[in-house]
């Protein structure tokens, strides 16, 4: 890693809005650690973040176990002590009434989507309280976890979960100079979505009149809002969600 530029890591940085963000604080002057699940392509991501004048670190992670968490930090701690950004951006989702959710597919989401987030938050916590260093973490929410909707129960229940863990945290580590917010995007226009909807126009034009602004969000603004909270701009903002929405959670 570059000596002079501070490292963010970004969980879920293989693919989707993971990459947007990884290049946005390339831009913004960050070397990067990335994370993916083992068998996540990675060659070409990484060649667009160095493209961007970031150096890269790719790592692997699964927050389900507490080894691997703990093995992300001590692997990017020995490329880099300039660690200052944490993007809890990696989760899974679950689409399932609540009728039907299994125990198994609880505990699968929660200890992605809340515990394994939690626990990345408090190694970076850690590992700023003890170089009495500033920092801040970025969680990646959802307006499922601010509204109710059928069958997203316990993935929504997991998002309202991260946004109160911010508001902690945020509180708790305020005094070491570390900031904790959130940002809870709506419908946002990934290659996935783009895929799925360009056989279903249809379907396409009935979601973006549920929202106000008439719109999917897209990846660079929810990248440009994670930039904004990292930042100068940002620096006096710590325990708020951001929410990303279009106007959709208005009614």
């Amino acid at each position: 890693m570059a000596n002079d530029r501070p490292v963010a890591i970004v969980t879920g940085g293989s693919q989707g809005l993971g990459t947007a963000i990884a290049l946005r604080l390339a831009r913004a002057g960050y070397d990067l650690v990335l994370t993916r699940v083992s068998k996540a392509p990675f060659d070409e991501v990484i060649a667009k973040v160095e493209a961007a004048g970031a150096r890269v670190t790719a790592l692997n992670l699964d927050l389900r176990s507490q080894a691997s968490i703990e093995d992300v930090f001590r692997e990017a701690s020995r490329h880099s002590d300039r660690l200052q950004v944490l993007v809890n951006n990696a989760g899974i989702q679950l689409r399932q009434p609540a009728l039907d959710v299994t125990r198994d597919e609880w505990q699968s989401v929660m200890e992605c989507n809340l515990t394994g987030t939690f626990f990345m938050a408090q190694q970076m916590g850690r590992y700023l309280v003890a170089r009495k260093r500033t920092g801040s973490i970025v969680n990646i929410a959802s307006t499922h976890g601010l509204v109710a909707l059928a069958q997203r129960s316990t993935y929504g229940i997991s998002k309202g979960a991260v946004i109160h863990m911010t508001r902690v945290l945020a509180y708790e580590w305020a005094e070491h100079g570390i900031r904790v917010n959130a940002i809870a995007p709506g419908l946002v226009w990934t290659p996935s979505r783009a895929e799925y909807f360009s056989a279903r126009p249809d379907q396409r034009a009935m979601m973006e009149q549920r929202v106000p602004l008439g719109r999917f969000c897209s990846e660079e603004e929810v990248a440009g809002t994670v930039a904004y909270l990292v930042g100068k701009d940002g620096e006096y903002v710590t325990g708020q969600t951001i929410v990303l929405d279009g106007g959709l959670t208005t009614y």
